[in-house]
């Protein structure tokens, strides 16, 4: 199996998995309820395994650059590590791609009405994403690759300054006022987006290193080089965890909705009796 015969297989399978679970776990959420799978539980579902599937295999991508920088292993198992790093690093790109217009999906469902004029840029925006990197990921080192490849990095830097924009607007007229958490939970992505940006400068640094180690084997001076830029890239990657887990917290928890402020008030009740049946008792 050449490289590209594995890429594909990866992707292949990557794509079956995410509709198996996704199917799944829908009909999991539809038996707890009326065995019928309905459009919220589909894309609340496909929400979360575009989570799933960015942060596990973006945890991966980190291991495996790791081994990479790692001098003490052997040229041949670093290369593979490389080998490894490029193939994981597929899934992570497909769901950050997926992720702004399933999220606008979703928000739509829950109440959070968009406009028409904001559709025309929610639901071809994943689709055309993930285009790009798709194109760029199988045409790597080809003319076309590297054009697509600036188009998809445009297109994050419009990300990480279009939301923003939108997000303070929307707030601006009162429009998230039911759903303040989406507010941040948009802006984290923008800031996702950028730190990724950012991580990728230094990672990009490695692949012609990365090359010279396959080629040349390795030295002092080539360790130091791969072991700076995992360094240097650490912080970023670090720091789309935390935003990452923050935003997920935000997504279950939903501060500011009146679904939260229910479940504050049911604790505080509960938590009334309580004392009062300790109280009576005594």
């Amino acid at each position: 199996m050449n490289n590209k015969q594995r890429k594909a297989f990866f992707a292949f399978v990557f794509t079956g998995l995410l509709l198996w679970f996704g199917y799944a776990q829908a009909l999991t959420l539809s038996i707890e309820s009326d065995y019928v799978i309905t459009s919220y539980e589909v894309v609340l579902v496909l929400h979360e395994l575009l989570l799933v599937f960015w942060l596990g295999p973006d945890i991966g991508v980190f291991i495996w650059s790791n081994k990479v920088a790692n001098a003490e292993l052997s040229d041949e198992v670093r290369t593979t590590a490389a080998g490894m790093m490029h193939t994981i690093d597929l899934f992570p790109r497909i769901c950050i791609s997926l992720m702004l217009t399933v999220g606008g999906i979703l928000t739509e469902v829950v109440g959070l009405e968009h406009a028409w004029w904001q559709w025309i840029a929610i639901l071809p925006l994943g689709p055309v994403w993930l285009t790009l990197v798709l194109i760029a990921y199988f045409k790597e080192g080809t003319s076309v690759g590297e054009t697509v490849a600036k188009l998809d990095k445009w297109l994050r830097w419009i990300v990480v300054i279009s939301v923003p924009i939108s997000v303070t607007y929307a707030t601006s007229i009162g429009r998230m006022d039911s759903a303040p958490w989406v507010s941040a939970k948009l802006l984290i992505f923008a800031a996702i987006v950028l730190l990724g940006l950012l991580a990728r400068r230094h990672l990009d640094a490695m692949q012609d290193d990365i090359k010279k180690l396959g080629s040349t084997g390795s030295s002092d001076a080539l360790n130091e080089k791969l072991i700076g830029s995992v360094k240097s890239a650490r912080p970023y990657i670090f720091a789309i965890w935390a935003g990452l887990a923050i935003a997920s917290w935000l997504g279950i928890e939903q501060p500011g909705s009146a679904q939260s402020e229910m479940r504050s008030a049911a604790v505080t009740v509960t938590g009334d009796l309580a004392e009062g049946g300790k109280q009576s008792w005594k």
